[in-house]
């Protein structure tokens, strides 16, 4: 099993960018699909993008596709999100987690991180 550790949050202004990693522990971080989710206050955690465990097929939330782009690194058991165009909406904790396949639903991810805030102010 894996542990994501998420860093990269902070706050930034509309039309900026922000590059959040997810630093997995564990020798078996290659053979995990990782995905990224975001939660506001009062609303359930949405999925964001996903990436398979050997980065060959991605998929990301409507809402994001186009701005924002999931990679990872298997030789530095890393994930990033690169976010470009950052709209106000976008503001939420983003979280990195691990799935033993591949998938957009919350509930296939069983292990999570603690969480990073972004912020997007207009």
């Amino acid at each position: 099993q894996v542990q994501p550790v998420e860093s990269g949050g902070g706050l930034v202004q509309a039309g900026g960018s922000l590059r959040l990693s997810c630093a997995a522990s564990g020798r078996t971080f290659s053979s995990y699909a990782m995905g990224w989710f975001r939660q506001v206050p009062g609303k359930e955690r949405e999925f964001v993008a996903t990436i398979t465990w050997n980065g060959a097929r991605t998929s990301y939330a409507n809402s994001v596709k186009g701005r924002f782009t999931i990679s990872r690194d298997n030789a530095k058991n890393t994930v990033y999100l690169q976010m470009n165009s950052l709209k106000p909406e976008d503001t939420a904790v983003y979280y990195c987690a691990a799935a033993g396949f591949w998938s957009t639903a919350p509930s296939a991810y069983d292990s999570w991180g603690q969480g990073t805030q972004v912020t997007v102010s207009s």
